[in-house]
């Protein structure tokens, strides 16, 4: 314990910099996957062989292992952030993509129907009635999605990808040496209570922009 407080308060600027980092890489990366997952729900929840599909295909993007993954993206992105950010993304777009379709399919018909009713469009009806009664399912699928990257990122640094990772990997190639454990604990420690801090902003999110109606 001596080492690992030794080695958090000498290197504090670098590891601020490193968590703040990886904390906007998953930020980044789970906004698009959301802005991606919910158009795709929105385009295919009304066809099931087009919902099926887009499921299926995000399943099977989930079953590649993140080395794997990683490795198939340096030939078309190289090294660094850009594949980093993309394979989070594609891990990120199942439950989006699910919790999307299975929450639109679940929307009381009559709902629709009154909001048509009073002369609502059908955009207008999806943005103001359908997208608010999923926006918990959608968003209860960003936190699963940010916590899943959150450790897909440490992985990253496979490809020179930002955040903690580099300080995992680092610590474990000198394994041997005084500064290895303190090195790999660290990053792993701030990796969990970063993931756990960012849950509870998405928690804290949820209860200010979702009506007491439907929480």
């Amino acid at each position: 314990m001596r080492e690992l407080w030794d080695y958090l308060t000498s290197h504090q600027a670098q590891l601020i910099f490193d968590s703040y980092q990886h904390v906007s890489a998953v930020v980044q990366s789970v906004l698009i996957a959301t802005v991606i997952g919910v158009a795709v729900g929105v385009l295919t929840y009304r066809n099931t062989a087009a919902a099926n599909l887009a499921t299926a295909t995000s399943s099977v993007i989930l079953t590649v292992p993140a080395f794997a993954l990683l490795g198939l993206l340096i030939p078309l992105f190289g090294l660094g952030v850009v594949p980093s950010v993309a394979a989070l993304v594609l891990y990120s777009l199942l439950p989006i993509i699910r919790n999307t379709i299975v929450g639109l399919n679940a929307v009381d018909p009559a709902l629709t129907d009154a909001a048509r009713g009073i002369g609502m469009s059908r955009l207008a009806t999806l943005r103001r009635v359908e997208l608010r009664l999923v926006w918990p399912s959608i968003l209860s699928a960003m936190r699963i999605s940010t916590q899943m990257s959150m450790g897909v990122l440490a992985i990253a640094a496979y490809v020179k990808g930002p955040g903690l990772g580099n300080l995992i990997f680092a610590g474990l190639a000198r394994v041997g040496s005084p500064t290895a454990v303190p090195m790999a604990l660290t990053g792993t420690l701030l990796i969990v209570i970063l993931a756990l801090v960012l849950d509870a902003v998405l928690v804290l999110i949820g209860r200010l922009t979702t009506s007491k109606g439907i929480r």
